[in-house]
């Protein structure tokens, strides 16, 4: 049986034989005009897990190698990628080398070398560091300079799948002259680089508007003298998911919105504009609702959201988290808020198909009946104000998340059902700029969970999960000392999982990592550490006069923004 990583690159080397043509000119189709509705906060991906973030960062600095729109992993940086068969990954599978593509150079004009591959690893493990992507590097036990231009990434163990640390968007090199002085607690506080980092993608920011704007040109240094086809590219930020779309798909005003998060007849209607359409990418992209399992109370001070505050009054009960699962109805919820773009799930790991488990389907059907047993044996009683409590611990929370008409829709129904089984919520919901963004010292991100549940959509990219099923290990959960960085945002802490998760990095059958994954979802799905609800496209606005978009829902969406044009 083949080995995964195998699989992976035969289908990546096939893919990359067909590329786009190669475009007349760079810089002779004028301004590109993007918009996210949640605007970008840094240009720096390791210092926030928010997909704005990535995605935004994705025009400027660039992988080894990423994954394109069919999930096959291709080079950017590199010349191809390593295999046992090419001599590239070692036949212990403990290292992989990687060749950077000749002449390849920063935005600045300087060659870039194995030496930044080698400080990108050293910034993301840096004590005290806090880096938003280190489930990338787990494993990595080093990083050197074979020569100028070739990398060897070694790993702790064998490791059947080698394609994490700089690969794909959420891990892409960074320079080291840039960025020396930016290692550890300081890394926050280089402002000027992470505003604008100098990079190999085919545009560079002329300015940075920290949740507004970001304006860029076309890199006089790109490796591809045609490309980019548009001189400049402006990235709005702000406003509504439902503004945004009307802005591609009714006045024209912009080319690309993305995350198109509005009810499927309101975007139906705006189409018949024929300004623009639809696209729409499935990967693994699951509509969530996060149980904070420690202490959220304002007078805990410092120790709010931490293990220091002590497990949550209430939602340390398996029977209280499986209820609030179980009196759920994912089909209304679905039905209002995604259509066809939308499917109930209880799973957080919802693809490839491989991946998927069907061990977890409890949770599919709405089961009140079950929700108040689970509540009544448990020993919380209904009070005459029709709230449960037990012990003066009342089944009251507040509920969280970005602002959003689906998303706020969604809250309301979720409230109303959990009323049926003793449960009051308060709504709150926080400007998308502010929720998903990568200010430490704000209070109201997703990453300081200063509240008893919260919901959001989160993925991984590429086709294979290792690690994103990191991303639940005890150490990757955000904290002051981290500054408040970590994939581990529902704060799940379970030793077996971590073991588990190790196995899974040991494992080189594809058949036997998909039943390690699946064990993994199952636990998370069981433990109810979270409440996957949806699992949802990508739809993203697409204006009728650009072209060479490839819709991607294993890397960021932007991911050949080179290859963009207007259309003729």
């Amino acid at each position: 049986m083949k080995k995964l990583h195998l699989i992976l690159a035969a289908s990546a080397a096939a893919l990359t034989i067909s590329g786009a043509p190669a475009m007349a000119d760079r810089g002779t189709d004028g301004d590109l005009k993007i918009i996210f509705w949640q605007a970008v906060s840094t240009m720096n991906p390791y210092l926030s897990g928010g997909t704005k973030e990535v995605y935004g960062a994705s025009m400027v600095i660039e992988p080894l190698a990423r994954y394109d729109e069919t999930g096959a992993l291709v080079p950017m940086l590199a010349t191809e990628i390593p295999t046992v068969e090419n001599g590239g990954v070692a036949a212990d599978l403990k290292s992989i080398t990687w060749k950077l593509k000749p002449d390849l150079k920063w935005s600045d004009g300087t060659p870039v070398t194995a030496e930044d591959a080698i400080f990108t690893w050293k910034y993301c493990t840096a004590p005290d560091g806090g880096c938003a992507q280190g489930a990338y590097f787990e494993g990595v036990s080093n990083v050197e300079a074979v020569d100028a231009s070739t990398i060897k990434i070694s790993f702790t163990d064998p490791k059947p799948y080698p394609y994490s640390a700089l690969v794909g968007g959420q891990s892409p090199l960074i320079q080291a002259a840039q960025f020396k002085d930016c290692l550890g607690i300081k890394a926050p506080e280089c402002t000027s680089a992470n505003f604008g980092p100098i990079g190999t993608g085919p545009f560079v920011v002329k300015e940075f508007k920290p949740n507004d704007v970001v304006t860029f040109t076309a890199n006089p240094n790109y490796r591809d003298a045609a490309k980019p086809a548009f001189a400049t590219a402006t990235l709005k930020g702000g406003g509504d998911a439902a503004s945004a779309a009307r802005s591609v798909l009714e006045t024209g005003e912009f080319d690309y919105a993305w995350n198109m998060q509005v009810e499927p007849e309101v975007l139906a209607t705006m189409m018949q504009a024929g300004k623009g359409k639809i696209e729409v990418a499935f990967g693994t992209q699951v509509e969530r609702i996060d149980l904070n399992p420690f202490g959220v109370d304002p007078s805990l001070g410092d120790k709010r959201s931490t293990k220091e505050a002590g497990p949550h009054p209430a939602l340390k009960d398996p029977a209280v988290r499986k209820a609030l699962s179980l009196a759920i109805d994912r089909d209304i919820i679905d039905e209002a808020g995604y259509g066809d773009n939308g499917k109930p799930t209880c799973n957080i790991l919802p693809a490839p198909d491989i991946y998927v488990s069907t061990a977890v389907d409890w949770c599919l059907k709405q089961d009140l009946e079950a929700a108040n047993k689970l509540l009544d044996d448990a020993g919380w009683k209904m009070g005459s104000d029709g709230i449960r409590e037990k012990d003066g611990v009342k089944l009251s929370f507040l509920y969280q998340t970005s602002t959003n008409s689906v998303r706020q829709a969604t809250q309301a129904l979720v409230k109303d059902m959990w009323s049926q089984i003793g449960v009051t919520v308060e709504l709150r919901n926080v400007s998308a700029n502010v929720f998903f963004g990568g200010d430490p010292a704000s209070p109201d991100t997703f990453q300081k969970f200063m509240a008893d549940v919260q919901m959001y959509t989160n993925n991984f990219d590429g086709t294979d999960p290792e690690k994103y099923m990191a991303g639940w290990m005890c150490d990757k959960i955000p904290s002051p000392a981290s500054g408040w960085q970590g994939e581990n945002i529902v704060r799940y802490c379970n030793p077996e999982y971590d073991a588990l998760v190790k196995e899974l990095g040991k494992t080189g059958k594809l058949e036997d990592r998909a039943v390690i994954a699946k064990k993994l979802n199952d636990m998370l799905s069981n433990d109810v550490a979270q409440i996957p609800l949806i699992h949802r496209g990508q739809p993203s606005a697409v204006s009728a006069t650009l072209e060479g978009v490839k819709m991607n829902a294993w890397d960021s969406e932007l991911w050949n923004v080179a290859d963009w044009s207007r259309k003729k």
